[in-house]
């Protein structure tokens, strides 16, 4: 193995995956297997992963198995409920030198490929999460089996700016074809990062046989010995180097990328290449490609960016900033919802699927009534049609939720939400009566996207107990909640907000009561600038696609196509009369609104002629595609340094979080402060960067 020195001082904080050996008598007389284990000392919440220590145990493991002559086969497994989840990456964003990323690089090449070139057959065992570096270890083996009970199965590297690069990208291609192998190195991690079920994995390709959780192991010490006696066939898609079918599959991922990307992160295109390369390369050729690939991007400021966004998610997210004590959170045992709308209809469901307690609508209307509950029958019918609720827990989840046309229902609600229309004195109305029949320390909750929340609760008795509570459409889908403390609540209500929120599994950030509070207010500001091109006169195609190397998930008219003008036009009054100097109200969307347009493209996704005529200037020359781009980020970067002059969130840190997590901003990105600091937007609007040097970029 490879000198670790250089790169063990930088993984100083790895916890360390122990590779633990034991020898199994297989049956039916096919000998003696070594069985080895990884296991970092920890339980599932802290799964097992890759730094150059766990490697050096690993390879110690093989170095005991390889001096032995009485072995049959060498097998390797996962602790309970996790197989191995990839490299350290927090170890990984320490890495200052290229030296230092190609030796990171071949090590994991080293170790790992020892699996698939013993003197005896190897068996990977997947009884858990198998992701990244995690898979890798599985793909060198000579075979493989995965419990149906597995969870997640994915290769994400794209999805952080990193690509496969401890054989994936070659061993992959090379077991399950191209068009396979790029669902998992391209399309899932292109789209949301999507893992795939043990289930699904077998049935790619990716193992060879699939068990019960139940007796997993035990039934694959028994496949393997029936395999190493010859009693079991082991079936696999033929492997062919036909170019024709290849370069296909890559050709059409290749599409898929330009689409999602534009060319703004160069990790999947590295990762195209390399899939290319399969189709011939020899092992050491393949490997030693990846190793360069991962040092180009580990070197990177794409990648760095792409790091802290995870960090983000799987810390920062978990541990909110300025969240009060949880012990002071009260407990909910049923919830109110006011409205029967789609909102109202959605958060009921995912209430009474997420808090398993009574969850009551009311409307004024029965047939509206009857049709948000009927919503979320439906929407239940459909959870049991794909298989993710059994008929019990259907039968449950529609006995949870009912409707009602008097508040009344609500005496008895911990918790009562409303998702009523976008009109304060509506709002302030709806709370004067909920607060009339429920006790005192019932928490009112509203999903405002842009009101004032301190002004919604001004008239109440207990203006205490009010906080926003944002969520983002689609509700079961966008993991973001933006929660806000009025002037006057309280750290009960707050932390009962933020226990809800983790109950029902959504990441929380504690928000200012501030107009539009982040998302929505930065998206405004972003949108009202290309909006404001298309007044001046540049044409609506040029303005959409002036920010496509962001890598954005859609374009500014697409989003508003899927926001809704009406909504667009709402939240950038509300915002106007905020802040008259820095937004404006198109006159042109207006009257779009007023048109009954859903927005600017026609079904076809072809431009409405009819909004073209709208928004037209005559004569008028607007600003060009690199003028658009550049209004954009200067004012994304004025707004947040007044965002968090004004104290809205904590830190920048949380404004990143929000457009992650609520506005789908790609990971590459860091969500937007790191972009604006990587290209100096941020140093020329402000006069400093957002994020100190290493934060989000390669240390210096």
């Amino acid at each position: 193995m490879s000198d670790t020195t250089d790169i063990t001082g930088i993984f100083d904080d790895e916890v360390v995956t122990g590779a633990l050996v034991r020898d199994v008598r297989l049956p039916g007389g096919a000998g003696t297997m070594a069985l080895i284990t990884l296991d970092n000392g920890f339980d599932h919440t802290k799964p097992n992963t890759f730094g150059p220590r766990g490697l050096a145990e690993l390879d110690k493991a093989l170095d005991a198995v390889c001096d032995r002559t009485d072995l049959a086969a060498v097998g390797i497994t996962g602790k309970p409920f996790i197989f191995a989840v990839g490299a350290d990456l927090k170890g990984a964003a320490l890495v200052r030198t290229r030296d230092q990323a190609e030796a990171l690089g071949r090590l994991g090449h080293e170790v790992f490929r020892r699996l698939g070139e013993l003197e005896v057959p190897s068996f990977a065992f997947v009884n858990g999460a198998a992701m990244g570096g995690g898979l890798e270890v599985a793909l060198h083996c000579t075979y493989r089996t995965i419990s149906s009970g597995v969870p997640a199965v994915a290769l994400p590297e794209c999805f952080l700016g990193l690509v496969p690069g401890w054989g994936g990208t070659q061993l992959l291609p090379r077991l399950i074809g191209p068009a396979n192998a790029l669902k998992l190195i391209i399309e899932n991690p292109l789209s949301q990062n999507r893992m795939v079920k043990g289930t699904e994995a077998f049935k790619l390709g990716v193992a060879d046989a699939l068990f019960e959780p139940a007796d997993f192991l035990e039934e694959s010490l028994r496949w393997a010995a029936r395999v190493l006696t010859g009693e079991a066939a082991v079936s696999r898609h033929p492997f062919t180097e036909d170019a024709g079918s290849w370069n296909a599959a890559v050709a059409g991922a290749k599409t898929l990328v330009d689409l999602k990307l534009h060319g703004a992160s160069p990790a999947p295109y590295k990762a195209l290449e390399l899939v290319e390369l399969a189709r011939t390369a020899s092992r050491d050729e393949g490997f030693e490609a990846e190793t360069k690939a991962l040092a180009d991007l580990l070197m990177g400021d794409e990648l760095r960016a792409g790091l802290y966004s995870f960090d983000l998610v799987q810390r920062r997210a978990k541990r909110p900033a300025g969240a009060p004590d949880k012990a002071l959170a009260r407990k909910v045992t049923k919830v109110g919802v006011v409205g029967a709308g789609l909102m109202a209809s959605q958060l009921a469901l995912l209430f009474a699927r997420r808090l398993e307690v009574p969850v009551v609508l009311t409307d004024l209307d029965q047939a509206r009534l009857d049709k948000g509950v009927g919503y979320v029958r439906a929407e239940v019918d459909k959870l049991l049609g794909k298989g993710r609720i059994t008929a019990d827990q259907a039968n449950r989840l529609k006995g949870l939720v009912s409707g009602s046309l008097t508040k009344d229902a609500f005496a008895d609600a911990d918790f009562v939400i409303e998702a009523v229309f976008e009109d304060l004195a509506i709002k302030k109305r709806v709370f004067a009566e909920v607060e009339a029949v429920v006790t005192p320390e019932c928490v009112l909750a509203t999903n405002t996207s842009s009101l004032s929340i301190s002004a919604m609760a001004a008239e109440l008795r207990h203006p205490e107990r009010v906080v926003g509570f944002h969520f983002f459409n689609p509700v079961a889908v966008l993991p973001l909640l933006e929660i806000v403390r009025a002037e006057r609540t309280d750290d009960a209500t707050l932390a009962t907000a933020f226990a809800v929120g983790k109950a029902l599994k959504k990441s929380s950030v504690l928000v200012k009561d501030a107009p539009a509070f982040v998302v929505n207010r930065l998206l405004t500001r972003f949108m009202g600038e290309v909006i404001g091109a298309v007044d001046e006169g540049t044409p609506i195609e040029v303005a959409d696609h002036a920010l496509d190397g962001l890598g954005l998930p859609m374009t500014p008219f697409a989003l508003l196509q899927l926001v809704g003008p009406a909504v667009a036009l709402h939240v950038a009054e509300t915002l106007h009369e905020a802040f008259p100097g820095r937004y404006g109200v198109s006159a042109n969307l207006a009257t779009l609104v007023k048109a009954g347009k859903p927005g600017v493209y026609a079904p076809d996704f072809s431009i409405d002629p009819e909004a073209r005529q709208i928004f037209e200037a005559a004569g008028a020359s607007g600003p060009s595609a690199e003028e658009v781009r550049d209004r954009s980020l200067r004012a994304l970067a004025e707004e947040i340094r007044l965002m968090l002059d004004e104290g809205v969130v904590a830190a920048a840190e949380d404004i990143d979080l929000c457009m992650i997590l609520g506005a789908g901003w790609p990971f590459h990105t860091g969500g937007i402060t790191p972009y604006l600091d990587r290209t100096g937007v941020s140093a020329q609007v402000n006069g400093h960067r957002f994020l100190a040097p290493g934060v989000a970029s390669v240390p210096a």
